[in-house]
């Protein structure tokens, strides 16, 4: 599957979004930047805890590639990367929202 807009606004569920993006953290990653307002590396590192610096910059880089994250580089010292989302992360980011929308009507709660 392509990564274009119109094919992650296609998904209907967690599993395809996950095909199309690849990688096990990458929802994750998205999710951060757009709800929590995580958009620096060591932010998003102490975030997600397990992940090591490696992966994190190679799904970062990945995410990057497909178009889902424009990176920042700011000339300061030490230097400052900051990532944001493009249309398309956004468009992710819509997806599920519209997946949460409907679990939150349709499935029992959950006892937790």
């Amino acid at each position: 599957m392509r990564k274009t807009k119109q094919a992650v606004e296609r998904c209907r569920t967690i599993s395809t979004l996950q095909k199309l993006l690849g990688g096990k953290w990458k929802i994750e990653i998205l999710y951060y930047i757009a709800v929590s307002d995580i958009h620096r590396f060591g932010q998003l590192r102490r975030q997600l805890g397990e992940i090591t610096e490696s992966s994190l910059t190679k799904q970062l880089r990945e995410l990057e590639a497909d178009g889902f994250l424009l990176r920042r580089d700011f000339h300061e010292v030490p230097p400052r990367v900051e990532y944001t989302l493009t249309e398309l992360g956004q468009s992710f980011i819509s997806v599920l929202n519209v997946m949460k929308e409907w679990g939150d009507r349709n499935l029992p709660p959950s006892d937790g």
